[in-house]
């Protein structure tokens, strides 16, 4: 089941810490976006999504519980935020790190390369970020009509 969470969004840091490790930049969209949790006997998958003006919402934040990972959680949360959204956007956005596991987990939900901003994690995090063994510098954007 799939809920949006409307208050004390913070009750899920430890979820979104996963995919954004820098509370400070969690706090820039948290409160402007819409939250939802993917329930199946517990939290399992949260994200958080806003709108960006021009009938364009990005996908800020997805992640799952570790000990749940590749098991479609994800996967299933995407597909109902494109059918939530759809009629109301018209195309949804994500940013990531410059890694094969991230690109390749977008690609397969029907994302395809949109563009990239250079040194994004370098200028905006207070510690060098790292993922998959990767440091990042860049932040690639994907983009799916919807």
């Amino acid at each position: 089941m799939i809920i949006q969470i409307e208050t004390n969004k913070k009750q899920y840091l430890d979820l979104l810490l996963l995919a954004d490790e820098q509370e400070s930049m969690i706090d820039r969209y948290l409160e402007r976006g819409e939250m939802f949790v993917l329930e199946d006997n517990g939290a399992k998958a949260v994200c958080v999504v806003t709108d960006e003006g021009n009938r364009i919402c990005e996908l800020k934040n997805i992640a799952v519980d570790p000990y749940f990972q590749r098991q479609g959680y994800g996967k299933k949360l995407i597909n109902y935020l494109i059918s939530h959204y759809s009629g109301k956007y018209t195309q949804m956005i994500v940013g990531t790190g410059d890694v094969p596991s991230s690109i390749g987990f977008y690609t397969s939900c029907g994302f395809e390369y949109s563009h990239r901003v250079e040194n994004f994690f370098t200028d905006n995090y207070d510690h060098p970020m790292v993922e998959d063994g990767i440091l990042l510098k860049d932040m690639v954007y994907f983009k799916q009509e919807i």
